[in-house]
């Protein structure tokens, strides 16, 4: 059985060790050590990587007790190589394995809900609880976090007998076979677990909550660690910084900014609206009488004014309106409708004539299609006339 150095030191990043096998099982090689640092996928963690001696380790899994590193390259079965594993990785996990402890520890403390599922990502780490939580407690969840991390607790590692386990009132997912290794942090949590912690809380740096959605009748919160805590807020102070710069506004100030500008925005859309209203009117109204079929494709009019010109002009008696937007190199959006016309039937075949895409009620049809403008004229038109 291999050795588990990452039980003994989890900050251990580099160590010799004998190569007891290596097999090949498809395009990977399989290597076992006598003893290695290199933590296997388990507990909802991944796998550390990192070298040995010169081959690097891409992934690492333990199946039956024995622990297997995954190389590209075969190893000699009984030389002595150095392992070396990715140290920030690796420091990086422990800060967010070890946040979840605390967070999971408050959550079952305050509310007694279960941590029923933990995935520890490349971006993120997630966490499920079996019960409902506010924005207002996941708020004072992550300030109780955060006072564990600045208490600078000692990360207790045990490793009970049958006899004292029974005592010991611990969170557990699932059943465990044979010793059982309990990570105590004082005050906040007692959890059985497999992976490497760090060994003091104030290593973690800081506990951020960044996201809470409702899951499977409770809810999966999104934590930040350390390292990725921090290079979050830089990602998100470049972010704010950019917006402040665009808006002309203080950067504690945006969300304020923002709302004018939402406001400015709905006011200028409105007022478009209306000069869109006033024009469509307008070029019903140059409509000849008479004509039992018009066919547009006006400048300056599009989206809802398409619908809102047919209408007008249907209202003047009219038996079918179309109206185009667009250019024949692009192709337009259509919107074709009659008061005693079936336009579905007539925008089948249409759609078929002109690569067209689209459909509606027997009133209205709207669509895209491709062609060019005078041939759809010209089609719509002797169509119309037809029926």
């Amino acid at each position: 059985m291999t050795e588990k150095l990452f039980y003994e030191n989890s900050h251990l990043a580099e160590f010799e060790a004998a190569v007891t096998k290596c097999r090949q099982n498809g395009e990977y090689f399989e290597v076992e050590l006598d003893r290695t640092a290199f933590f296997p996928e388990g507990g909802g963690q991944y796998a550390d990587t990192g070298t040995l001696g010169d081959v690097p380790v891409l992934d690492v899994q333990e199946r039956g007790g024995h622990i297997l590193h995954m190389t590209e390259k075969p190893l000699e079965t009984g030389v002595l190589v150095k392992g070396k594993i990715d140290w920030p990785e690796r420091f990086m996990k422990m800060q967010q394995h070890t946040g979840e402890h605390i967070v999971s520890g408050i959550v079952h403390g305050r509310f007694g809900y279960n941590n029923v599922g933990f995935h520890l990502g490349s971006e993120d780490c997630t966490m499920d609880f079996d019960g409902e939580i506010s924005r207002e407690e996941l708020a004072e969840i992550e300030m109780e976090a955060n006072r564990a991390v600045w208490k600078n607790l000692e990360v207790q590692t045990l490793y009970p007998s049958k006899e004292e386990l029974a005592h010991i009132d611990y969170r557990s997912k699932i059943e465990i076979e044979g010793q059982v290794r309990i990570i105590v942090i004082p005050g906040y949590d007692t959890c059985a677990c497999c992976a490497p912690h760090v060994e003091r809380t104030g290593e973690i740096g800081v506990i951020k909550l960044v996201n809470m959605q409702r899951y499977k009748g409770g809810v999966r919160v999104t934590m930040l660690c350390g390292i990725r805590a921090l290079a979050d807020y830089a990602l998100k102070q470049r972010e704010a910084e950019s917006v402040s710069a665009m808006l002309c506004a203080k950067i504690n100030e945006i969300s304020e900014a923002v709302a004018h500008l939402k406001e400015e925005n709905a006011a200028l859309k409105y007022a478009v609206t209306e000069k869109e209203r006033k024009l469509a009117e307008c070029l019903a109204e140059t409509v000849p009488e008479g004509e039992e079929a018009v066919c547009m494709f006006p400048d300056g009019i599009e989206g809802d004014s398409m619908r809102m010109l047919m209408n007008r002009v249907l209202d003047m008696g009219h038996r079918l309106c179309a109206v185009f937007h667009g250019d024949d190199k692009s192709g337009y959006r259509y919107v074709i409708g009659s008061r005693n016309m079936d336009m579905r039937i007539l925008v089948k075949e249409f759609n078929t004539e002109f690569s067209g895409r689209g459909g509606g009620k027997p009133e209205m049809v709207q669509g895209t299609a491709c062609g060019r403008r005078e041939e759809i004229r010209r089609w719509i038109l002797e169509k119309a006339g037809d029926r």
